[in-house]
């Protein structure tokens, strides 16, 4: 008489295990279906508010520009044909500048992040979250009382140094992620070379980490070319052009709260073409810095 071998008790589990995926196949199916309805429905009740001002900003925006709108200085209230050159150069002064000190001591803080885990670096690392989430006018208040108070009057370099304030944390937080990135064996093999560590990070280091650090700061640039709030306390405005940081200057936040504001039609015309001129630089600004960092990414 044959006598048939036992059955492989590993075979009978495998074969379970495949019989009850099969089954749940359905049942999970369903589920990452009715998952993926409910992200669209959300995506969908969060694009209505966006392109509702979107759309309403372009089609009371778009009205405004012509050659003159960027090209001129502003008229008096109630005389048409105004223009924003002023708040155009004004705001690239106070923003170029907040972007000339913020930048630099941005990276090297992320550089100093990303190399260093003790209690230093942890209350830097700190203070760069919570300095992120500062309402902008808290900011404009405290330039305000440190440099407008302290200097006697209203300044462009006020409204730069509230601006870079707010960048400040941007940079810092993207360069120690984009540092991060970077393979730990390239910092190792710059060492072992002889190398010292000041050069691998200005050698190998932040070259390859280069497209992070563009993007985190064309991102705070973005961000500090809308803020209102800190320029209100700061540069206050002016309807003259003036390129001397040292006084009032017009910037275009200023424009569309001030003029949003008025009660004649031409210059509520104007704020909503520097609106839309704002939302178009933001936008260039947010979705350039992307493509420039995987362009950059990809060439590497």
């Amino acid at each position: 008489m044959t006598t048939l071998p036992a059955p492989d008790p590993n075979l009978a589990r495998r074969e379970e295990i495949q019989r009850l995926a099969a089954g749940s196949e359905n049942r999970r199916k369903i589920y990452s279906g009715v998952a993926m309805s409910i992200c669209g429905v959300f995506l969908a009740v969060a694009l209505v508010p966006l392109v509702s001002v979107l759309a309403y900003t372009v089609q009371r925006g778009i009205r405004a520009w012509s050659a003159a709108f960027f090209a001129h200085l502003p008229t008096p209230a109630g005389i048409p044909g105004g223009g924003i050159w002023n708040a155009i150069v004004g705001s690239l002064i106070i923003d170029g500048l907040a972007a000339a000190v913020a930048v630099p001591f941005g990276i090297v803080a992320g550089l100093y992040l990303a190399e260093s885990e003790g209690r230093v670096a942890g209350v830097i690392r700190f203070a760069a979250d919570v300095l992120s989430g500062v309402p902008s006018i808290i900011i404009g208040i405290f330039a305000y009382i440190a440099l407008v108070r302290g200097l006697g009057h209203f300044s462009a370099a006020a409204g730069s140094f509230a601006i870079g304030v707010l960048m400040l944390p941007i940079i810092i937080r993207a360069s120690e992620t984009a540092i991060r990135s970077v393979p730990s064996t390239l910092t190792e093999a710059g060492l072992s070379l002889g190398a010292r560590r000041s050069t691998v990070a200005r050698r190998v280091i932040l070259p390859t980490a280069l497209p992070g650090l563009i993007t985190g700061v064309l991102l705070a640039v973005a961000r500090g070319v809308g803020e209102t709030a800190p320029l209100l306390f700061t540069a206050i405005g002016s309807q003259y052009f003036a390129s001397n940081p040292t006084q009032p200057m017009a910037a275009l936040p200023l424009v569309v709260f001030q003029d949003g504001i008025q009660a004649y039609p031409d210059l509520q015309m104007t704020a909503w073409g520097t609106a839309l001129f704002l939302i178009a630089v933001v936008l260039v600004l947010s979705v350039g810095s992307r493509l420039f960092a995987a362009r950059l990414g990809r060439v590497r």
